[in-house]
């Protein structure tokens, strides 16, 4: 079983206009960006896209964003990109706003097979409640908020439903990877990698080190090889510094 693809662009070529990706990565770290660049030059447009954070600028799915190919994110920080700033609030973009965990879980559950998970996050709240602007029109009004979702007491404490994500397809940054799709991710890199990887239909990881099957130890693996249908070798890559603080 060789899931090895020759190169980036080969990996992407079939991603459609409109599908939806999950992509790994926090801030700068662990972020598939040989793979982002190869959807960029492929030239799928309306994308949805889900992870933690849009990029920033520049970075990450910040290009796509720049080349105006994303219609719609599912994120939960979105503080260090001035772009999607001003795609938001003039109308451009769509974005559902999800809390960290919560993301975190949708993903897992929605690898898993699990269609939905009751939460206290957000009970109490427009997370809950609805109300959330998700886009705003030419004039700064709201022209889709969110809906309210059900919630249920278990215990006497309430809890919000919310819905697993299954993506058409995952994008994410391995250490070490084998022929099979078993990866295995460094450190702090490891972020948002391993619900991504289980959320797509189809996964695509890119890794810094291919390494031949049972190289890895199994207790080593953090995303089992079922969960990825195509490995890209990049080799060693280097990740940036998103806000640089020096004494003066």
């Amino acid at each position: 079983m060789n899931k090895v693809v020759a190169s980036a662009p080969d990996a992407v070529a079939d991603i459609p206009d409109g599908a939806s990706i999950a992509v790994g990565g926090f801030g700068l770290v662990g972020v598939p960006n040989v793979l982002i660049a190869a959807v960029l030059e492929q030239g799928a447009r309306d994308l949805e896209t889900v992870s933690n954070n849009c990029g920033t600028d520049g970075t990450g799915l910040g290009i796509l964003l720049e080349a105006g190919r994303i219609r719609r994110t599912i994120s939960s920080y979105v503080g260090s990109n001035k772009e999607f700033a001003r795609q938001y609030l003039a109308g451009e973009l769509e974005v559902e706003l999800t809390a960290q965990g919560t993301l975190a879980e949708r993903l897992r559950a929605g690898g898993a097979g699990i269609p939905a998970f009751f939460t206290p996050a957000g009970v109490g709240t427009q997370v809950a409640d609805g109300g959330l602007p998700q886009r705003y029109d030419a004039d700064g009004g709201v022209a889709l908020a969110s809906q309210p979702k059900e919630t249920r007491e278990f215990d006497g404490v309430t809890y919000v439903m919310e819905r697993g994500i299954v993506a058409d397809f995952a994008l994410v940054h391995a250490w070490k990877g084998d022929r099979m799709g078993n990866l295995v991710y460094r450190a702090s890199a490891r972020n948002f990698n391993p619900p991504a990887a289980e959320s797509g239909r189809i996964t695509i990881a890119q890794v810094e080190h291919l390494v031949e099957p049972g190289e890895l130890r199994p207790e080593d693996i953090h995303t089992p090889g079922i969960h990825v249908q195509r490995v890209v070798p990049v080799g060693p890559v280097t990740t940036g510094i998103e806000r640089r603080t020096v004494r003066s």
